[in-house]
């Protein structure tokens, strides 16, 4: 047997078939089996060049067999599979030792590839036999095409110690992402330690940072340990990180650069031995352009970025969100309850303008209000604003009202998900950004990719237009219209 042979371990018969046909026209030798041992004895026997395996397997878990495989053949790639697409699925793949980690359904052409480069590339160091936490300990919910590459990033930062810059709506869960990082990852340890840049006053940001001496300043009546000190040995999670101002900002990058830093009122320099986690709901490269926010910081922190969906872009989790919070809900005292489907139904066509704080804040208010066990459609209606239909503007909530009047229905809804009714700062830019990515997209769709007509339409000047779709990220397709 040729060590260039592909072993495939999966207990579905369709899909041993679609990966022996799809890999032998494609040159490669295929030999598959239904079961672990099978898979066992092959590898034992010194056959196969890479291994492709279902996790859940009748007789083992792969997950137990991968560190097995890479004792007595270290070299010897795997590729898991799973239909239980969850964040410590793709954790344990990578800690145990997988290339690379595959959700169910799986995009066959993405397969090939990992394939082609499992064949060519070094795998990466894992660190093989890391105890995970438990499934009921999973911070992030969610099962959905949008949820599964950033399952799949996450596990492959939670072995090293490089920069996140974490990028998303209010109340998209960004802090839980952070958590996941540190608690799943090397330095779980230590401590994690929160700073949110916004509801710092300036003239204390460089303080609560970094430290100070007693006498620094009036009212330092002692020395104080700031956040890079607290999180030594642990990970620093900088939220809200575009609110920082430019004169900390400028601080916090010599320490990026130098790995060092001195307090307020300080003169010796002490290490900062702390992962870099930072996030924001603003668009930083706009901030950039604007000059309120330095360039190179922005390329230190943007290492690895992560993207976290909106709700609205991801409601078929939406099901299981709610079954979280009811859980939740019954684990604090409250009287156990189901949504029906209709009531699930109207859920998905909301736009969630707070995104899942304000559908767990939906949840406490129907958990705590309403008396039968089964909460239906009514309630729902009676809780969220009327959603539009069959106008192309049901995130609006726009039902004849006018604009004005759409809009400030769901503000009203966006004020009401935070706590004491106010939102976190930067409220003004996030309100523009949400309404103007849509309607230049929409307006491009319509002039089907004609920058001019669509500057036109929107009565903007060419080159601002062009601006605009670099900074938001929209991709333009040129169509070619009939009459042209």
């Amino acid at each position: 047997m040729s060590n260039g042979t592909i072993l495939v371990a999966d207990d579905d018969r369709s899909i041993r078939q679609v990966l022996s046909r799809a890999l032998g026209r494609l040159g490669y030798e295929v030999r598959a089996t239904s079961n672990a041992a099978t898979l066992w004895q092959w590898v034992s026997n010194g056959e196969g060049g890479l291994v492709i395996t279902d996790v859940i397997m009748p007789d083992e878990n792969a997950l137990d067999l991968i560190p097995r495989i890479q004792k007595i053949r270290p070299d010897l790639k795997v590729i898991a599979m799973s239909a239980q697409n969850t964040l410590l699925t793709a954790v344990r793949a990578n800690e145990r030792g997988a290339f690379e980690y595959l959700p169910k359904p799986f995009d066959l052409n993405e397969l090939i590839a990992v394939v082609e480069r499992a064949l060519t590339q070094s795998a990466p160091q894992k660190l093989v036999g890391a105890q995970s936490q438990p499934v009921d300990d999973l911070p992030l919910i969610g099962r959905s095409n949008a949820m599964q590459e950033i399952y799949r990033v996450m596990a492959r930062l939670m072995l090293t110690d490089l920069t996140v810059l974490i990028t998303g709506e209010s109340g998209t869960g960004k802090e839980l992402v952070a958590r996941a990082l540190h608690d799943y990852g090397n330095r779980k340890e230590g401590p994690f330690v929160a700073i949110n840049m916004a509801a710092i006053p300036r003239e204390l940001i460089e303080s609560e940072l970094f430290g100070h001496e007693r006498g620094a300043f009036t009212g330092a009546v002692g020395r104080y340990a700031g956040r890079f000190e607290q999180a030594n040995g642990g990970t620093l999670f900088l939220d809200e990180i575009g609110d920082m101002p430019m004169e900390a900002q400028t601080r916090l990058l010599r320490v990026l650069q130098e790995g060092e830093f001195t307090t307020v009122g300080g003169r010796s320099a002490l290490t900062a031995n702390a992962r870099i986690i930072a996030a924001t709901h603003r668009d930083l490269l706009s901030l950039v352009q604007e000059g309120i926010f330095r360039e190179d910081l922005y390329y230190r922190l943007n290492v690895v970025p992560i993207r976290l969906p909106p709700l609205r872009e991801r409601v078929e989790d939406i099901p299981e969100l709610v079954r979280h919070f009811l859980r939740q809900s019954n684990a604090e005292g409250h009287s156990e309850k189901v949504l029906d489907q209709a009531a699930i139904d109207r859920l998905k066509q909301y736009h969630w303008p707070g995104n899942i704080r304000e559908l767990e804040n939906l949840i406490r208010r129907l958990t705590a209000l309403y008396a039968h066990d089964t909460v239906g459609i009514d309630a729902i209606k009676k809780e969220l604003p009327e959603i539009s239909k069959g106008n192309g503007l049901n995130g609006l909530g726009f039902n004849g009202d006018g604009l004005a009047d759409a809009v400030a229905k769901q503000l009203e809804t966006y004020f009401e998900a935070h706590k004491d009714g106010v939102p976190p700062a930067g409220l003004y830019d996030r309100i523009l950004h949400e309404i103007e990515r849509p309607l230049i997209t929409m307006t491009l769709n319509s002039t089907k990719g004609n920058q001019i007509k669509a500057a036109a339409v929107l009565g903007l000047n060419r080159n601002t237009l062009r601006k605009k779709i670099r900074i938001l990220d929209i991709s333009v397709t040129r169509k070619k219209q009939r009459d042209e």
